[in-house]
């Protein structure tokens, strides 16, 4: 190796060093933003860019998605888990592709650990146990 290829190579490393950060940072909120977090039993609406020609939900016992006109959608979730909507245009061009993540709803609900048992119940006017599925 030359000498005039070591600085080369040095600064090659401290650019690697310096960039890398950055481009891991981009993936991981590239990635985050491709989820969309549903509560259990809400609806969650998305207003797109222009006007669907078809959408498709990939687990429909997940999530629904009622269209309520070309451009507007609600997104409920029906059960817990993980699926995917996608939208597109009358001629096939992605205008919304999401991981829909339906979750539980923190809102309204509070968890009791008696020892290493936790219990959650939902409240409103009264407090009653959350559905099945919810607690620990």
């Amino acid at each position: 190796m030359t000498a005039s290829a070591r600085p080369n190579r040095a600064n090659l490393i401290r650019l690697l060093c310096v960039g890398l950060p950055f481009v891991l940072a981009a993936t991981a909120t590239t990635a985050q933003n491709r989820q969309l977090e549903v509560p259990i039993h809400q609806a969650t609406r998305v207003q797109l860019g222009a006007a669907a020609g078809s959408v498709i939900v990939a687990n429909p016992a997940i999530a629904d998605v009622a269209v309520t006109d070309a451009r507007t959608l609600f997104i409920t979730g029906k059960a817990y888990g993980v699926t995917e909507v996608i939208a597109v245009d009358g001629l096939g061009r992605p205008l919304f592709q999401r991981q829909i993540v339906v979750a539980p709803s923190s809102a309204g609900t509070v968890r009791v650990w008696r020892g290493r048992e936790t219990t959650e119940v939902t409240c409103g006017a009264t407090c009653a146990p959350a559905p099945a599925g919810r607690g620990s």
